[in-house]
């Protein structure tokens, strides 16, 4: 439940609430008066009403808010899917009983030095078939310590650690498969 404050250095209104489990204070050019507190607080029923239905704009709300941008990247990157990396060392720990201990150290290896560094920061649900795609072909041109490439059976390892981890989100909350036909 929101709150409207006055500031007492300005005697200026700003709205006190929570968005997206974050604390949000605004501020308003309006002086504190009781006609000016009515539509303030009329503004904050509106905003967490918005809020409970899940409509609610930061931006078209406070524009000039340096908050604004902030979660309008959030609403581009938070979608209904996690971030890969969380969702991979998840899906680690939880496969971790199935595996011997050599093939749990490649399979961290596969993770930490291929996977998390090209997919780490995206969400698994924005995953396309073209950056899979793309990202196989870069394969083909990573040299190993001994300046050899990686073979194609190295290459299908560490594809299949990807293919692993993204049905498996898939299965939990994905709508298509990326990995298809690939």
């Amino acid at each position: 439940m929101g709150r409207v404050y006055a500031r007492k250095d300005t005697g200026k209104i700003f709205i006190d609430f929570s968005y997206k489990g974050q604390r949000c204070r605004e501020q308003t050019a309006l002086p504190d008066t009781k006609a000016n507190r009515k539509k303030v607080e009329k503004l904050l029923e509106r905003i967490e009403a918005e809020i409970t239905l899940g409509v609610f704009d930061y931006a078209k709300t406070f524009p000039n808010s340096p908050r604004a941008d902030k979660f309008k990247k959030l609403d581009m990157g938070q979608g209904d899917t996690p971030i890969f990396e969380g969702f991979a060392n998840t899906w680690f720990e939880e496969m971790l009983i199935q595996w011997r201990k050599s093939h749990q150290s490649k399979i961290r290896m596969t993770l930490n030095n291929y996977l998390i560094p090209r997919f780490g920061e995206e969400e698994v649900g924005r995953i396309t078939k073209a950056s899979i795609l793309e990202f196989r072909a870069s394969l083909a041109k990573v040299t190993t310590r001994t300046q050899t490439p990686l073979s194609a059976s190295r290459i299908n390892q560490i594809m299949n650690t990807l293919r692993m981890i993204l049905d498996e989100a898939c299965h939990r909350q994905c709508k298509t498969d990326p990995l298809t036909a690939i």
